[in-house]
C-alpha cells in the first residue's frame, strides 16, 4: 500500500541547493570554516529503546507494538503532517537496476538537513521520474517536532514491515532516516534469499585480481576507517550496508557516506577528512565555535558527531562491479584478550558473527557507550528473529567459500588507563588486512578458543597484540587471563543457546 501524503504544502524532490537553503534557515544551523553547514540536533544518537516493530509484521518477539497502537500513532502523525510544510526525497537503496529498492523520505521542511543528508545517500532517480506515478517500496515519515507521549523520551520509531512504512516521532537525529529505510530493506533482502550485513565493502587488487572484502562492525568500531584505509591501491565500494546473496554476490546500498567525525585525523584518515571538509558535506553535532572553526576532538556535546557526503569524493570502486566476496572481517573493538586477528572455520564464523561482540560507542547513546555488548551480526537493525540471521549466514557460507576473521580494533590487556595494555593502531589494523588478503600470515592454533592466531604477520612486530596470552603471562596476569577465558566461553555458549532455532552446530562450536 502506497502512503498518500496530505500536508499543508509539499516540495517534491527538491534540488540539493534548495535543501541547503532550507537548512541554512534552521536556527540550530551554522556555516563552518569549510563552507559546509553544521546542525546541532537535540538528539545525539539513535534511539534503540524507542524503536518498535508492529508485531504482526515480524517474527521477532522483543520491542513490538500492536497493530492497533500503530494505527493510533499513524493517525496522530498524519493529523500533524496535514498542517505542516513537508519535503519529499525520492531515490534508490542500491544501484543495480535489477536489485535496487525505491525509497522515499517524507520530512518536515523545518528539519531540512535530514532531507539533504538523505539525498546524498540515496542513489538518484532518473530523468523519467514523475512523483505522481513513482511508487516507493519503502517509506519513512519523519516528524522531529511531534512528541510520542508514553514512549521512552517521548520518542517513537514505529516500523511496519507489512507496508514497509517507518514513522519517526520526536527525533531530529539523521540516523533515524538512514536506518529507517535500511531496516525495512533488511527484511526485503532476507525475503529474496540473502542477508543484509552492517558492513563496509572494499575491493583490493591482489596479484592483479580484484578481491572483495566485507567489514562487519557495530557503529564506532572502525568499520568506516577500515573500509577507507588503503592497502595495495584498494578502493571502497560501500561504507555501511551491503546485501550478501548466494554465491557470494554483493550488492551495495548507498551513494554516499554517513561517517563519525570524532578524532578525525587528516594524516590517519585522509580520505574521510578530505570528503568531510568539502563545502557540500553536511555535519551533525560536530563542535564548531562562533567563528566557524571546527574541532573534531571536542566532545563537550557528544562524541557522536557525524557527516554525510557523496561517495564520489573518495574515488570508489564501481558499485555494480563488485566481485563475489572472498573475505569477511568481523570487527570487535575490545579491551581484553581478543587478539589482533583470529582465523575462523565455518561454525566458528557463524558463531562469532552471531555473538557480535564489541565495546559500545557513542553511536548507541549513553545506554551503550563504554559497555560490553553482544549484538547479533553487529546489526541492530535486523527486524526479524535473530536465529534467522545466524542460519542464513550458515547457508550463505555453504553457497560460497569465504575466509572469515575476527579483528580487534581496540586494545589488548585492558583499557587506556592500564599501563600494561597495548592499542591496536590504525596502521596495525591496515597491516593485518593486507596480510590477510595476501596470505602472508603464519598461523598457530589457540588452545583456549579453538580458532587460529598469528605467530608472524608483516607490519605487526608485537606478539602481545597477536597473542594476548603472551601479554598476560609476561605481566604476571595469567590467572586473570584464564578466568576470563572460562567466563567468556561460558557466556558465549549461554548467549548462543538463547536463540531458539539457531543451528546447533553454531552453538556447539564454542567449546
Amino acid at each position: 500500500m502506497v502512503y498518500e501524503l496530505s500536508a499543508a504544502s509539499v516540495e517534491w524532490n527538491p534540488a540539493p541547493e534548495r535543501l541547503r537553503e532550507l537548512t541554512e534557515k534552521m536556527p540550530n544551523s551554522q556555516l563552518t570554516e569549510f563552507g559546509n553547514v553544521m546542525v546541532k540536533a537535540r538528539v545525539d544518537s539513535r534511539s534503540a529503546r524507542s524503536t518498535f516493530v508492529v508485531e504482526d509484521s515480524t517474527n521477532a518477539t522483543k520491542q513490538t507494538i500492536t497493530r492497533e497502537e500503530y494505527a493510533r500513532v499513524a493517525a496522530a502523525q498524519d493529523a500533524y503532517v496535514a498542517g505542516q510544510h513537508m519535503v519529499v526525497v525520492d531515490g534508490y537503496i542500491g544501484s543495480d537496476p535489477e536489485f535496487r529498492t525505491r525509497a522515499r523520505l517524507i520530512m518536515e521542511a523545518a528539519n531540512a538537513n535530514i532531507a539533504g543528508m538523505q539525498r546524498q545517500l540515496y542513489y538518484p532517480v532518473g530523468d523519467d521520474y514523475d512523483p505522481a506515478t513513482w511508487q516507493p517500496d519503502t517509506t519513512v515519515i519523519y516528524t522531529p517536532n511531534l512528541a510520542a507521549p508514553g514512549y521512552p523520551d517521548d520518542r517513537l520509531i514505529a516500523v511496519d514491515l507489512s507496508d514497509n512504512v517507518t514513522r519517526v516521532l520526536n527525533s531530529d537525529y539523521f540516523g533515524e532516516s538512514k536506518k529507517g529505510g535500511l531496516r525495512m530493506w533488511n527484511n526485503i533482502v532476507y525475503n529474496r534469499g540473502g542477508l543484509a550485513l552492517h558492513a563496509g565493502c572494499k575491493v583490493i587488487p591482489v596479484n592483479g585480481k580484484p578481491t572483495a572484502v566485507l567489514i562487519v562492525g557495530l557503529s564506532g568500531t572502525g568499520k568506516t576507517t577500515t573500509t577507507f584505509t588503503t592497502q595495495l591501491g584498494s578502493k571502497p565500494a560501500q561504507d555501511d550496508f551491503i546485501a550478501l546473496m548466494p554465491g557470494g554476490q554483493v550488492y551495495t546500498t548507498e551513494n554516499g557516506c554517513f561517517a563519525k567525525t570524532f578524532g578525525l585525523d587528516p594524516d590517519l584518515e585522509s580520505a574521510i577528512y578530505n570528503a568531510t571538509t568539502k563545502p557540500d558535506a553536511y555535519l551533525e553535532n560536530v563542535s564548531v565555535d562562533a567563528d566557524g572553526k571546527v574541532d573534531f576532538f571536542d566532545t563537550t556535546y557528544t562524541k557522536n558527531g557525524r557527516t554525510t557526503w557523496p561517495f564520489s569524493y573518495v574515488d570508489p570502486w564501481p558499485a555494480n562491479e563488485v566481485p563475489p566476496a572472498e573475505f569477511l572481517l568481523i570487527l570487535n573493538k575490545n579491551e581484553n584478550i581478543v587478539p589482533g586477528v583470529a582465523r575462523l572455520d565455518r561454525e566458528h564464523a557463524a558463531a562469532y558473527f552471531m555473538l557480535g561482540e564489541t565495546t559500545g560507542t557513542s553511536a548507541g547513546g549513553k545506554d551503550e557507550e563504554g559497555k560490553f555488548l553482544r549484538v547479533p551480526g553487529t546489526n541492530p537493525f535486523f527486524p526479524r528473529d535473530m536465529a534467522d540471521m545466524g542460519n542464513r549466514m550458515l547457508e550463505l557460507l555453504d553457497s560460497h567459500e569465504m575466509k572469515v576473521f575476527v579483528l580487534n580494533t581496540g586494545r589488548v590487556g585492558g583499557g587506556a588507563d592500564n599501563p600494561g595494555s597495548k592499542k591496536v593502531t590504525i596502521p596495525y589494523s591496515s597491516a593485518i588486512v593486507q596480510a590477510i588478503v595476501t596470505g602472508t600470515i603464519e598461523w598457530v592454533a589457540d588452545n583456549d578458543f579453538g580458532y587460529e592466531v598469528a605467530s608472524s604477520l608483516p607490519g605487526v612486530d608485537d606478539l602481545d597484540i597477536l597473542q594476548p596470552r603472551r601479554l598476560y603471562e609476561r605481566t604476571g596476569r595469567l590467572d586473570e587471563y584464564d578466568a576470563m577465558v572460562a567466563r567468556l566461553k561460558r557466556e558465549r555458549r549461554e548467549y548462543l543457546a538463547s536463540f531458539p532455532g539457531l543451528d546447533e552446530a553454531v552453538v556447539k562450536s564454542i567449546g
